[in-house]
């Protein structure tokens, strides 16, 4: 079972839909489609999105997208990390906040559609949960 759940103020006109469309493909993209997953996707502003910013990254950039995954630091020396092991069976990979005025201005710098960006968007942060990264 999937379950996603959105989080969104409603001066932000959002396509949940389209979001719980985003994390089903990218899971499935994963193999992971009839795993029992939780997701957290929260659509915020400007300001929210400064205030997380600088408490998590402290970079002083505007980010459309940020990633916390939820997982469990190993004790090993090696350093690795994993998800954490849930008692009930459900893999809480994380969650993922989308800063909605950002989105917006980055669709019309790429002329593209802002449902379009927030699907590639979400496909991008749910990938960041499962251990993708770029430089």
């Amino acid at each position: 079972m999937l379950s996603i759940q959105i989080s969104t103020d409603t001066r932000y006109p959002v396509n949940r839909k389209l979001i719980r469309k985003a994390v089903e493909d990218t899971l499935k993209k994963h193999a992971m489609g009839s795993a029992d997953v939780e997701v957290s996707v929260t659509v915020v502003g400007r300001r929210k999105m400064k205030d997380i910013t600088d408490k998590f990254l402290g970079d002083a950039r505007m980010h459309e997208i940020l990633s916390f995954p939820l997982e469990e630091i190993s004790q090993t020396t090696s350093g690795e990390h994993g998800f954490i092991n849930a008692p009930d069976g459900v893999l809480r990979l994380g969650d993922v906040m989308l800063c909605y005025p950002e989105v917006i201005l980055a669709a019309a710098r790429d002329d593209i559609l802002v449902d379009e960006r927030v699907y590639n968007l979400c496909v991008h942060g749910v990938d960041h949960l499962l251990g993708e990264h770029h430089d």
